[in-house]
């Protein structure tokens, strides 16, 4: 096992195995505008639970709160009533103890650092070593093992995309948050991304929690899909994939991977989320 550079945590106890990694109860969320009178309500009674070792994907229209749901499981943003917690506890827990990682749409590299010191960030910010053979195993991983001197200028943006997810990965965190990693993206580099990311979390199992517009995506990638109605965003439905892993170009070809998509497509295409 390759070491992650993580220092035992020292008077914590190990976690029951049947925990959930992710626990929302009854969250919802108001912002307050300024134009407004009223609060804006964005989420609504949300119930969702993610056990250890899952891979789950938020689905729903634009505006529904699929990434308020992600900000507040990386203790962003506070619910407005609910509960949010993350392997037991409050997400900045968590954060505090560096085993929460996040990739955002914007890869938000350095842009004077190197795709070597990119990754090696989150070790220097928690005032860790940085573990040599921990960074080569990462480029390794996303396939950029030959460009660890690169700048992020010299890079693609799907190569930029890769170094932020191995980033995010770098700590080997507990929980690991993606929001539209691949959205701008041409759809060609995007779908490589999405099958070499389903091999890389087929090795690693890191509980992961993706939000995405793309259902095929979400499809490809998630052991279940959850989606949202439009807002006050709320559980419209929640979809199990049970294809087994790795899941290659034969399994988006398949007959079975066309239905979920299409299922899942019309629910997105019901204003209301398929909500009764």
């Amino acid at each position: 096992m390759v070491d992650n550079g993580r220092p035992p945590r020292e008077g914590q106890e190990k976690p029951a195995a049947d925990r959930a990694a992710v626990e929302l109860r009854g969250v919802a969320k108001e912002f307050t505008l300024s134009r407004r009178r009223e609060p804006l309500r964005v989420l609504d009674g949300i119930d969702l639970t993610i056990a250890r070792g899952e891979f789950v994907a938020l689905l729903g229209p634009s505006g529904c709160g699929k990434s308020t749901v992600l900000r507040m499981i990386a203790g962003l943003e506070a619910p407005t009533a609910g509960s949010v917690q993350v392997e037991g506890g409050a997400p900045s827990a968590l954060i505090a103890q560096h085993r929460l990682g996040v990739a955002f749409q914007d890869s938000a590299l350095l842009p004077w650092a190197s795709a070597w010191d990119n990754i090696a960030l989150p070790f220097r910010l928690a005032g860790r070593p940085v573990p040599e053979q921990r960074i080569r195993s990462l480029l390794e991983t996303v396939g950029l093992e030959g460009f660890a001197r690169a700048r992020p200028k010299q890079l693609s943006g799907g190569m930029r995309q890769r170094i932020s997810i191995a980033r995010s990965m770098a700590l080997d965190p507990d929980v690991l948050l993606l929001d539209e990693p691949f959205g701008a993206l041409d759809a060609v580099t995007r779908r490589r991304l999405n099958l070499e990311l389903g091999a890389v979390w087929a090795e690693q199992r890191t509980t992961t929690v993706l939000v995405t517009h793309d259902v095929a995506e979400a499809v490809l990638l998630a052991d279940r899909v959850v989606v949202m109605t439009g807002r006050p965003g709320s559980l419209a439905h929640v979809e199990l994939i049970p294809a087994p892993r790795p899941r290659g170009e034969d399994f988006t070809r398949s007959h079975a991977f066309h239905e979920v998509v299409d299922r899942l497509v019309s629910l997105l295409d019901d204003p209301s989320g398929g909500r009764q």
